[in-house]
């Protein structure tokens, strides 16, 4: 398949590791640290993007100028633009609102990050921003928002005379580049990630692309609707996709947004090869930070050129109408079981750490009517707090599959079982706070799964604590846990 030099790991912000990595000032990075960490991506751990998060902080209009002047000697040998990528997650307009006018100081800022890589690489420069990611994407009018804004506001207004019979503001302070941006829509609920390809299918009418990428979350549909239910709509998401591809006669290339946490993605330097064999289609996983920080970096170098030299494949067929009821079924229960864990997971968010000087955008979970006014953490956040209780959240809902619903899973989802039983291996079968349902059927199905008895006794301390109101008892147990897990949340 021609790949249009679209890469395959994009380093991501996302807070889900336990240590910190060395050139961290302090525990939650923020400002200089995240430029530090974009070329500590690039130049030794190999990624070939940075995905830069706009949200919930101050854009920083020179993180180019940056990266470029500070590290003059590995930019020169490795274009920005074009050896290698940065790629700004902007705010959504639509949803917060709060945080709109961040979309537009961000998409101006682009072609002054043109002029930032033309005076460091001369005449010869390209763009080295030039795509977007819009979360909670849920139609193509709000893509077309985007790309309409910049080719006629942003760069538009080059040829616009400054005064009536004056010279164009081009003329004035200089050219606008690029001309346009590519907007990539990250779609984050079942809703409209099963409707993607649809999106797309209407954004592209009457667009000249050689390409399109599309971001699928993996993380907020596992809060949403269960693990398992995630990784089906993933599945289904990506088949669509790429039928939507062969139709229009151009590639579309999925991003997987998966974390370290098997319930976020169980995407770790030791799972890469498996994440291959199940996401076949998929051209680019996201590295969190969990997986860079929280791994020996020879190890992590090695998982990265792995995912490097692989090639995209077809996806896995997946049968719709029998995947769709199963996730249905499936999600009711999970949703039910956590129902009762919502004040619990909420007490002992507090005590997790941040990782990070910025808010995330908001969640999904908090519109869900099946939680009726009770909102949950962030995905992250939420992970951590139910692996604390010693409830890995992937185990919730499982009593809903039967033997046959399983066969059939595993014909899309290979790594079902290696996965549950990489979470099993930080169960509490004592914990109060996990469903005897649940208990049972992880029983029955995988007998006398070996427990990490170091996190089991930590799980079982912050649940004293939490008897007691003990929060600095609380706050040590869950490190502890953490670092026995290898992440965060």
């Amino acid at each position: 398949m021609i790949s249009h030099n679209i890469p395959r790991c994009m380093s991501t912000q996302h807070p889900d590791n336990v240590f910190q990595p060395f050139f961290a000032e302090h525990s939650q990075l923020g400002g200089e640290d995240e430029v530090q960490e974009a070329y500590y991506a690039y130049a030794h751990l190999g990624c070939d993007e940075q995905m830069w998060d706009a949200e919930g902080k101050e854009v920083d209009a020179f993180v180019v100028k940056k990266l470029l002047t500070q590290n003059e000697r590995f930019f020169r040998e490795h274009t920005l633009g074009r050896d290698l990528r940065l790629t700004v997650r902007v705010p959504n307009p639509e949803i917060e609102k709060t945080e709109g006018k961040i979309l537009l100081e961000t998409l101006e800022s682009i072609p002054r990050s043109f002029d930032a890589a033309r005076a460091f690489y001369g005449e010869t420069a390209t763009a080295p921003i030039f795509e977007v990611i819009l979360p909670m994407t849920t139609s193509a009018e709000s893509l077309d928002r985007i790309y309409t804004y910049y080719k006629t506001f942003v760069a538009g207004k080059g040829n616009t005379p400054v005064r009536p019979d004056d010279i164009s503001v081009s003329e004035w302070v200089g050219e606008f580049r690029p001309e346009t941006v590519h907007v990539i829509p990250l779609f984050e609920d079942m809703e409209h990630m099963l409707a993607s390809a649809d999106i797309l299918r209407e954004y592209l009418k009457e667009k000249d692309m050689s390409y399109q990428r599309v971001f699928l979350a993996r993380s907020d549909p596992a809060v949403n609707y269960g693990s398992i239910a995630a990784v089906l709509i993933n599945k289904i998401a990506l088949q669509r996709l790429y039928l939507l591809g062969e139709e229009l006669g151009i590639p579309i290339y999925p991003i997987l947004g998966a974390g370290s946490a098997p319930f976020r993605g169980n995407l770790r330097p030791q799972t890469v090869e498996s994440i291959l064999r199940g996401y076949p289609s998929v051209q680019t996983f996201t590295i969190q930070s969990s997986f860079k920080f929280d791994n020996d970096p020879a190890i992590v170098q090695s998982a990265i050129h792995t995912l490097l030299t692989s090639e995209r494949q077809t996806p896995l067929s997946v049968p719709e109408a029998q995947v769709l009821d199963i996730i249905d079924r499936y999600s009711r229960r999970y949703q039910e079981q956590l129902s009762d864990l919502v004040d619990v997971i909420n007490d002992v968010a507090v005590y997790i750490p941040k990782r990070r000087k910025r808010k995330l955008h908001i969640g999904l979970f908090g519109y869900s009517r099946t939680m009726g006014e009770k909102h949950l953490p962030r995905a992250i956040t939420f992970t951590a707090s139910l692996y604390s209780l010693g409830v890995p959240p992937e185990l919730l809902g499982l009593d809903a599959l039967t033997e046959e619903d399983m066969h059939i899973i595993k014909e899309v989802y290979p790594s079902i079982e290696s996965d549950l039983k990489d979470a099993i291996e930080f169960v509490d079968m004592d914990s109060p706070y996990l469903p005897l349902a649940v208990k049972e059927r992880v029983t029955v199905w995988f007998g006398n799964v070996a427990r990490d008895e170091e996190h089991v006794s930590a799980t079982t301390r912050i649940c004293e604590a939490l008897e007691k109101k003990n929060g600095e008892d609380i706050s040590h147990h869950v490190l502890l846990a953490a670092q026995r897990r290898g992440f965060l949340g």
